[in-house]
């Protein structure tokens, strides 16, 4: 599965607000639901089944990054949204750092299996501190579309590495 085709420029937030975990996932609730792409979901149902999740473990999953997730009855298909924060939002992640890249997806409940799907995806792509250090300096939303559509490279700088304290 290609992140690219869960994320479009108006389902990227470049510059969040909130530092705290339940206020940025929120933030990021509030985006889609301005620009109208939850399909007429409701929003207080994907915050609550978002809110179950995230209390039974942080999906803050180390590095910099965060991925929380929910199922809803209602949607027919897959919502994504990405943020990014420069100063980086406490989620009670694994690791205890800050998360500075968040993307919360909801997956409709029939389609179960594209959830598994969504998140080795995502997790694969966090995972290469090139691509986390590309997304920070990335200027737009239209270079964070590039980097979701591209493909990893599965070395890292040496230089990269040590700006992003990896490997």
């Amino acid at each position: 599965m290609k992140l690219a085709s869960l994320i479009s420029k108006e389902r990227i937030l470049l510059s969040m607000d909130s530092n705290e975990r339940w206020p940025a996932i929120e933030e990021l609730i509030n985006h889609l639901a301005a620009r109208d792409l939850l399909g007429g979901e409701n929003c207080e149902d994907i915050l609550a089944s978002l809110h179950l999740r995230e209390e039974q473990t942080s999906t803050g999953i180390g590095s910099g990054v965060a991925i929380p997730h929910a199922f809803s009855e209602k949607l027919t298909d897959v919502i994504a949204v990405f943020g990014r924060s420069e100063t980086g939002i406490n989620f009670d992640a694994i690791d205890n750092a800050p998360v500075k890249f968040i993307l919360l997806f909801i997956v409709p409940k029939k389609d179960y299996h594209l959830h598994l799907q969504a998140l080795s995806a995502i997790a694969k792509m966090f995972n290469n501190c090139e691509i986390r250090q590309n997304l920070s300096d990335a200027t737009d939303a239209a270079e964070i579309l590039e980097i979701f559509s591209s493909t990893p490279s599965r070395t890292h700088s040496n230089h990269i590495s040590q700006r992003l304290d990896c490997d």
